[in-house]
């Protein structure tokens, strides 16, 4: 885990604030660049060394199905458009699922140093040392964060309304661009609570372990157990999880 991590971190590295191919997926802005395929690859190669069996789901390369009961999760740069353009908030995010259930996460930024780890009962560290979610139980007091999709979702209780209600009574919510790394910040207690309407496995694999194993929640809109191949995502210290989900959910 810790080598294929490192090993897509040296990719973005490589071509950080450099000249690379810049490609578009679904959505005006939904960008993949030369370097994702370069980090993607050199994951995967690192994986394989070990586990030449184990079924694979990667953002860019989709999946290499096995009949393994284990499946790594890969994004090999989260925040995508922040690294096209030079906005050193991005990451190489990794889990790994055991017959359905995830037991490894890995979340690393190389520009800001900052290595996220969680192993399944073991809790979640930051560069080795144990992290924890906040104790602020109030929504008001909070510090909060989200994302908006590539392609918008026209409904009600959408990213824009959800959005507005908070900033209308003055609670800060920050939009940095990397749900990896929006989940990592909530397991380190640097945010309260973290919510989005559209993400993909690969976005939440590893940070929906780290926030569960620093002592967050984690649950869809609905409140039932979180799974990372269904969109919505509330991730909180806890104790604002049900006050948070009122709002997203328009019940506030």
């Amino acid at each position: 885990m810790l080598n294929a991590v490192q090993a897509g971190a040296v990719e973005l590295q490589k071509f950080f604030n450099g000249q690379f191919k810049i490609t578009k997926k679904e959505g005006i802005n939904n960008l993949v660049t030369e370097a994702d395929h370069a980090a993607e690859k050199a994951i995967i190669e690192v994986i394989r060394l070990s586990h030449p069996d184990h079924f694979i789901l990667s953002e860019e390369t989709g999946e290499i199905i096995s009949e393994s009961e284990f499946k790594w999760i890969i994004d090999p740069i989260d925040g995508t458009v922040n690294f096209a353009n030079g906005i050193p908030i991005c990451c190489v995010s990794i889990g790994v699922e055991k017959a359905g259930e995830m037991i490894l996460g890995a979340v690393y930024n190389p520009f800001m140093n900052e290595l996220f780890f969680a192993q399944k009962g073991m809790g979640a560290t930051l560069n080795g040392n144990p992290i924890s979610v906040s104790e602020k139980d109030k929504v008001i007091n909070s510090c909060l964060v989200t994302g908006f999709p590539y392609t918008y979702l026209d409904s009600p209780n959408g990213p824009i309304q959800v959005f507005e209600k908070l900033i209308k009574k003055g609670i800060p919510v920050r939009r940095l661009g990397s749900a990896a790394i929006d989940l990592c910040w909530v397991a380190a207690g640097r945010f309260d609570g973290f919510y989005e309407h559209k993400l993909q496995a690969w976005d939440s694999a590893a940070g929906f372990l780290m926030v569960e194993e620093a002592g967050g929640k984690i649950t869809d809109f609905e409140g039932n157990y979180y799974s990372p191949y269904q969109p919505h995502i509330i991730a909180t210290n806890g104790k604002i999880h049900d006050e948070l989900a009122d709002y997203v959910n328009g019940r506030k």
